[in-house]
């Protein structure tokens, strides 16, 4: 049974009550925790602008501190999903009372927006990667021209003319010796070091990711599962309660069959996530 669903019954309904009290503050403490600061960041071409962010530390906190204060329950550690530009911030807990199981699980989930530090090494980098790029791709172009004529200067060495493409393929598909040849004698005739620049290429590549900086944004709205699971921004809080026999768990069962100490402990057990989540 989800808090918060409707019923007749009078103790549950004091239950959705409190559900209701829990959501409201767990809201305000989250829109309190993300609240967006300003900070400098640069774009891919070199402007600099203000983004709005938030620290995820301090809601990563938060969540450690809610874990710490639900001193007796069983619970989760408080864990970050990372999926590309989207991340949430989650935890999970439970508890039996009798024969009833009280679980919860909030999160936060918000995107991630990257840009680059708004320092010089970010522009000085593009610009070594910028003269790399346009440098391979002009010599690559020669060297391509060149190569076919070396090809063909080389096939009519070894008896080889008036070839068509079919043929050719055929020729360096065949003849491994030959093919290793002409690649070898194409490479000296180039005054460029190719793998010299790939790998600094990708040492360029790597110090721009290093680069990087996170920013986050999320909305102050409670969402639900479908919600999150469709990778909305927001938070959520749910709470539960199941009749539990012979370890099987079961969600619809009669409130009036709970005895007075059960209720009792029960409505301990909600204010203490209540009290969990107060600042």
């Amino acid at each position: 049974m989800r808090l918060g669903t409707r019923t007749q019954n009078e103790f549950i309904s004091v239950l959705n009550e409190k559900n209701e009290q829990i959501k409201k503050l767990f809201l305000s403490n989250i829109v309190d925790k993300t609240k967006p600061i300003e900070i400098q960041v640069m774009l891919g071409d070199a402007t600099v602008t203000n983004q709005k962010t938030f620290d995820q530390k301090i809601l990563f906190d938060y969540f450690k501190k809610i874990s710490d204060n639900l001193a007796d329950w069983n619970k989760q550690d408080v864990s970050i999903s990372n999926n590309e530009d989207l991340r949430r911030v989650f935890f999970k807990f439970e508890v039996m009372e009798g024969n009833y199981l009280i679980s919860g699980h909030i999160s936060v989930q918000f995107h991630v927006l990257l840009y680059y530090k708004p320092i010089q090494k970010v522009i000085d980098v593009q610009k070594e990667l910028s003269e790399i790029i346009d440098l391979t791709k002009n010599k690559e172009n020669e060297l391509s021209d060149n190569s076919d004529e070396l090809v063909l200067e080389k096939l009519k060495e070894m008896g080889y003319k008036d070839l068509d493409h079919q043929k050719l393929f055929e020729i360096f598909y065949d003849n491994d010796e030959f093919r290793e040849k002409i690649f070898s004698e194409i490479e000296k005739k180039s005054d460029t070091d190719f793998q010299k620049f790939s790998e600094r290429k990708n040492e360029l590549f790597k110090e721009l990711d290093s680069l990087l900086i996170e920013t986050y944004q999320t909305s102050s709205a409670i969402i639900d599962d479908a919600k999150l699971v469709n990778g909305e921004e927001g938070c959520l809080i749910t709470l539960d309660m199941e009749f539990v026999k012979n370890n099987i768990k079961e969600g619809l069962f009669d409130p009036r069959k709970i005895s007075d100490k059960t209720k009792e402990n029960i409505s301990r057990r909600i204010n203490e996530i209540f009290n969990a989540i107060t600042l």
